[in-house]
């Protein structure tokens, strides 16, 4: 196999993991502690279900997961009461590490999650899911517990699209295929051997994450790996098939915003690592073309290009977590 193929021995399935006593034997006689975060806005109709499914398995049943804590966005729903009603530690991002001020998207959620957890190993986990079940959790947790090499763990599945005909079997990951599986390929083609870079769901130690920087926004994925590449190298990361993950299918003008996050967070890394050297300053406007009254007007979107540093830069965190 060659030596760019090595994440290849590092993919697996999650029934390799599906002994939990196994991963709980392993838990203790490290002295780990495991946390699960979900950022949210918005997620009142799946959030309990997901909660309810993990905490029953996880938790109650078998002792794997030490705290399950919802960060949100100041949804406008009941996703907060639904949380805490399932028994869900509840945060508003916000109100953590106030004095640096709140940005509204899911990089800010997971960046700011760091402060709150407590888990030497961290499981972050989208609130949207359909079909959620303990796998989306063990199967993270899994590599980290028998190898503690792996610093970061990676999900990837079938993503069915919804229609008004029922489900589609094959699709989903649109940007990945079109975008970042293009870019790493150029760019970084061991990376380019993540079968899903952009999935939500991923789990690693926290003495790796907190030297991560996070993107606020859609970029925060593509920042971690890139991030991991250069501080941990290909040997840190592993990735596991949860089989199948039925969630809300974003529309193409969706997508489109998403990919402009995505490329501005790549090109500030390219240019960081010395892979690409940028001539201009990047704008920080989505343009989009709609059309009203059989006219093409212009739709302009700001997308933040705010880079969180990397937690440990903080003085409050390091305060915090000293000596662990």
């Amino acid at each position: 196999m060659k030596s760019h193929d090595a994440l290849l021995r590092r993919t697996w399935h999650h029934s390799r993991f599906q002994d939990i006593s196994r991963l709980v034997n392993l838990k203790e006689k490290k002295g780990l502690k495991i946390s699960l975060a979900f950022p949210t806005l918005n997620e009142e109709s799946t959030i309990g279900k997901e909660i309810l499914v993990i905490r029953t398995e996880l938790m109650d049943r078998y002792p794997l997961i030490d705290e399950i804590v919802v960060i949100d966005s100041s949804s406008k729903d009941n996703t907060r009461k639904v949380a805490e009603r399932f028994g869900a530690r509840v945060f508003t991002s916000k109100t953590i590490l106030p004095k640096y001020g709140t940005y509204r998207g899911k990089g800010e959620n997971l960046w700011k999650s760091l402060y709150v957890l407590e888990g030497d190993i961290i499981v972050w986990v989208d609130a949207d899911i359909s079909n959620i079940a303990p796998k989306f959790v063990y199967g993270l947790v899994g590599p980290l517990l028998e190898d503690d090499k792996i610093g970061y763990v990676k999900a990837f599945y079938e993503r069915p699209i919804r229609s008004s005909g029922g489900i589609t079997p094959s699709g989903g990951g649109r940007v990945t295929e079109i975008l970042v599986r293009p870019i790493f390929s150029l760019f970084y083609p061991d990376l380019a051997r993540l079968v899903q870079p952009l999935s939500g769901e991923y789990s690693g130690r926290r003495e790796l994450l907190e030297q991560l920087s996070f993107s606020v926004g859609y970029g925060v994925e593509l920042g971690h790996l890139i991030d991991i590449f250069y501080l941990a190298g290909i040997e840190a990361l592993a990735q596991v098939d949860l089989d199948m993950r039925i969630h809300r299918n974003q529309t193409t003008a969706a997508l489109g915003k998403m990919s402009y996050g995505i490329l501005n967070t790549f090109l500030t890394r390219a240019e960081k690592y010395g892979a690409a050297k940028l001539l201009q300053e990047l704008k920080d406007e989505h343009i989009a073309l709609t059309m009203e009254n059989n006219i093409h007007q212009v739709q302009k979107t700001h997308i933040s290009g705010i880079e969180r540093p990397p937690m440990i830069e903080i003085p409050e965190y390091r305060e915090k977590f000293a000596g662990m």
